[in-house]
C-alpha cells in the first residue's frame, strides 16, 4: 500500500474529529449554521423541490434510521440525508461560502443529521462532525480552484457539497483513517456536478445538483465502507488520480493547509435575505438608501444596480422570484423590505406596479467588483426630483466582516420555522440547537423536527 503524505493527515485528521474539542467560536458558529439549514430544510419542504423529493423519499420505503424534517417520515439514512439536502436548497435561504464558491450548509447539515440518527451520536459528535465537513468541502474546491473550476463548466456547488458531506459522514459512521481512505475514493467515484444547473426553471435540478445529490452520495460512500467496501488507497496521488482528472493544475496542499487552524465555518456566511447569493449585497445597498432618504418607489426615476459579473447570469431577469435581481430590487422599493413570503410569491412577477418599475432597472455586471473580491454591489438611484443618491455595500451582511449577530440569525429561523412548526414548536427546536453539546443522542431531536 502508497500512500501519499496527504493522504495520510488527512484522513488521520478526518477519524480523530469525533474526539477533537473545537475552540469555542467555532462551536458557536457551527450551532448557527445548524440551526440555520435546519430553518431553510424545514422551509424548503413546503416549496416545490421539496415536495417532490419527500414524494420520491416515501415511494423508496426503506429501513427506519433517520427523519424526513417538516414531516413524519423516517426512513433509510440515505434517503433522508437527499430529502433534507433538497429541501435546504428548495430555494435560496442556506449559507454559502465565497472563496470556495459553493453552499456547505445544505449538503453537509443533511447528511451529518442523517447519520447521526442512524448511529445514535451525540450533539458534540454532530457538531464536530459539520465542522468537519465545512473544512474539508471547501479544501477540496480550493484544490482544484474554485473559481477557474467553475468558469470551465463543472460545479463547484456540487464538489465541495459532496467531499464536505462524505466527510462528516464518514466520521459519524466511526470510519477509522484506513476506511475513510477507501471512503474517498468512492467519494471521488461519485463526484460530478456541471454548471448548467443555471438554466433551471423551477429550481429543482439546482436543489439536487447543490444539495441531494452531494448528501445522498456522501452518505452512500459512509455507509458502504462501514458495511465492509473495500477500495483505492489514496485517490489523491498516483495514476489516474481524482485531482489530476479534474484539473493538471491543481493543488493537492491545499487540503491539508491550516487544518485544526482555519476552520471554514467561520469564514461561510450566513444569508440576511432569502435571495440568491449574488442579490444578497443590492439588497443591503437598496435597504441602506430607503433608510438613508426616506426613499419610496413613486421617487424613483431610474435605477442602476451593479454585481460581480462572473455571477450576474444566475439572477438576471430570472423566472423564479428569489434568484431575479430586477424582480426584488422592485419588490424592495415598493415594500421597503423583502420578507421570505414576498420573496417567493411568483404570482407578484406580474404584478403591474412590479413590472412598471421593473423596466426602470438597469442591471449590470462589473469587472470591477469581481476583482475587488467578497460580495460586493453597486445601487444608484435617480428621483423625479433630480437626487442621485448612491451606496457601495462592501461587506454583505451575514460575511465575516459583517456578520448577523445570534438574535439575528434566531429571528431569522423562527420566520420560516414558525409557518410550519408554529412558533412554540419553532423555538423549542432552536432551543435545542443552541445546547447540542447537552444531548446524548441526536434522535431526541426528531420529534421537534415532525409536523
Amino acid at each position: 500500500m502508497t500512500v501519499s503524505r496527504v493522504m495520510r493527515e488527512l484522513s488521520a485528521y478526518m477519524a480523530r474529529a469525533p474526539r477533537r474539542r473545537l475552540p469555542r467560536p467555532v462551536v458557536d458558529k457551527t450551532k448557527l449554521h445548524i440551526a440555520d439549514t435546519l430553518a431553510a430544510i424545514i422551509s424548503g419542504s413546503r416549496l416545490l423541490p421539496g415536495k417532490i423529493a419527500i414524494a420520491y423519499a416515501r415511494s423508496l420505503g426503506g429501513t427506519r434510521e433517520s427523519s424526513i424534517a417538516g414531516t413524519r417520515i423516517v426512513t433509510s439514512a440515505l434517503h433522508a440525508a437527499f430529502a433534507n439536502a433538497m429541501m435546504a436548497h428548495a430555494d435560496e435561504t442556506d449559507d454559502s461560502h465565497q472563496r470556495a464558491f459553493y453552499h456547505p450548509g445544505c449538503a453537509v447539515v443533511p447528511a451529518a443529521l442523517a447519520m447521526a440518527e442512524r448511529e445514535h451520536a451525540s450533539g458534540n459528535e454532530l457538531l464536530r462532525a459539520v465542522a468537519l465537513g465545512y473544512d474539508i468541502g471547501c479544501r477540496f474546491n480550493l484544490a482544484l480552484g474554485a473559481m477557474q473550476f467553475h468558469l470551465s463548466g463543472h460545479s463547484t456547488h456540487s464538489f465541495g457539497a459532496l467531499f464536505g458531506a462524505a466527510a462528516a459522514a464518514g466520521v459519524l459512521a466511526r470510519l477509522d483513517a484506513e476506511r475513510i481512505r477507501w471512503q474517498l475514493s468512492y467519494t471521488a467515484q461519485q463526484a460530478s456536478g456541471i454548471s448548467c444547473w443555471m438554466r433551471d426553471p423551477d429550481h429543482i435540478e439546482k436543489a439536487f445538483d447543490l444539495g441531494g445529490m452531494a448528501a445522498r452520495n456522501a452518505v452512500a460512500a459512509a455507509t458502504m465502507v462501514a458495511h465492509g467496501f473495500t477500495g483505492v488507497d489514496d485517490v489523491l496521488s498516483g495514476e489516474r488520480n481524482f485531482l489530476f482528472a479534474f484539473n493538471s493544475e491543481s493543488r493537492v496542499e491545499e487540503l491539508i493547509r491550516e487544518l485544526g487552524k482555519t476552520y471554514e465555518i467561520l469564514q461561510t456566511n450566513i444569508k440576511k435575505w432569502s435571495v440568491g447569493s449574488p442579490i444578497q449585497a443590492a439588497l443591503d445597498s437598496m435597504q441602506t438608501l430607503i433608510r438613508q432618504h426616506g426613499l419610496k418607489a413613486v421617487d424613483v426615476e431610474r435605477v442602476k444596480v451593479q454585481v460581480q459579473d462572473h455571477e450576474a447570469a444566475i439572477v438576471n431577469d430570472r423566472d423564479m422570484p428569489d434568484i431575479c435581481l430586477q424582480h426584488l430590487a422592485a419588490v424592495m422599493l415598493l415594500d421597503g423590505t423583502v420578507t421570505f413570503a414576498s420573496s417567493h410569491d411568483q404570482a407578484r412577477m406580474q404584478d403591474g406596479r412590479v413590472l412598471e418599475l421593473r423596466r426602470r432597472i438597469e442591471f449590470v455586471g462589473s469587472v470591477e467588483l469581481t476583482r475587488a473580491g467578497g460580495r460586493q454591489a453597486i445601487v444608484e438611484v435617480w428621483t423625479r426630483d433630480g437626487r442621485h443618491l448612491t451606496h457601495r455595500t462592501c461587506v454583505v451582511k451575514g460575511a465575516l466582516g459583517n456578520p448577523m449577530s445570534h438574535l439575528e440569525i434566531d429571528e431569522k429561523c423562527i420566520d420560516l420555522l414558525a409557518p410550519i412548526l408554529g412558533k412554540r414548536r419553532g423555538r423549542t427546536l432552536l432551543n435545542a440547537v443552541w445546547n447540542l453539546e447537552k444531548m446524548p443522542d441526536m434522535r431526541a431531536l426528531r420529534p421537534l423536527l415532525q409536523a
